[in-house]
């Protein structure tokens, strides 16, 4: 018998056939669905207030026409404030309609949340802003009456819940959970030596 005749040399380890490996698809983790989705609703409320921003501004022809549009003179306020006859504080309301510093703070807030929520940063200011905002805005359409002040059927349809309230309990929500984090700038917003050293502006 000659040597290659002698089997495997024993300097040469055996190795068994190895099984084919196959590449397991593991599911997303909850946390990574759960960012997702929260980046997904700041991006669609961070949309609905920048365009109604833009919209106030130029006058697009939705809610508010080119000759009411800010840039052309008109009020951003006088139309929805000048007509409240609902509420506790409906005078004041109508008192404010019109005024510059009222029509500067609607639309700086209108900018602000819009840009803060699209970017992912400063979501507690804007979440702070938003709620007082919003809490106007319900307070002056006031869902809890079915009767106006004149006498005219309010077009409410659920006295405690509208969509203020809800935009507000979103606002609020991203805020808490750092929304901004995915498909945002939240991290790097974070990092900055201000945020850092003021956490509320997170």
């Amino acid at each position: 018998m000659s040597v290659q005749d002698r089997g495997p040399s024993l300097t040469t380890p055996f190795v068994p056939d190895q099984p084919e490996t196959r590449t397991v698809k593991r599911p997303r983790p909850a946390s990574s669905a759960r960012g997702s989705a929260l980046a997904v609703v700041r991006i669609v409320m961070g949309l609905t207030f920048l365009w109604a921003f833009l919209d106030k501004m130029f006058g697009l022809g939705y809610s508010t026409s080119s000759a009411q549009a800010w840039i052309s003179g008109g009020s951003p306020t006088k139309g929805f404030l000048g007509h409240v006859q609902v509420g506790p504080m409906q005078s004041m309301l109508r008192d404010w309609a019109g005024a510059g510093w009222a029509d500067w703070l609607f639309m700086l807030a209108l900018l602000g949340l819009g840009v803060a929520l699209l970017l992912g940063v400063a979501l507690r200011p804007a979440a702070v802003s938003g709620t007082v905002l919003l809490a106007l805005m319900w307070i002056a359409e006031w869902p809890l009456a079915q009767s106006t002040s004149a006498g005219k059927a309010t077009s409410s349809t659920n006295p405690l819940i509208d969509y203020h309230l809800v935009y507000l309990v979103v606002l609020i929500v991203l805020a808490a959970f750092a929304a901004g984090d995915t498909w945002g700038l939240g991290r790097r917003w974070a990092k900055v030596d201000l945020v850092r050293r003021t956490p509320w502006l997170r």
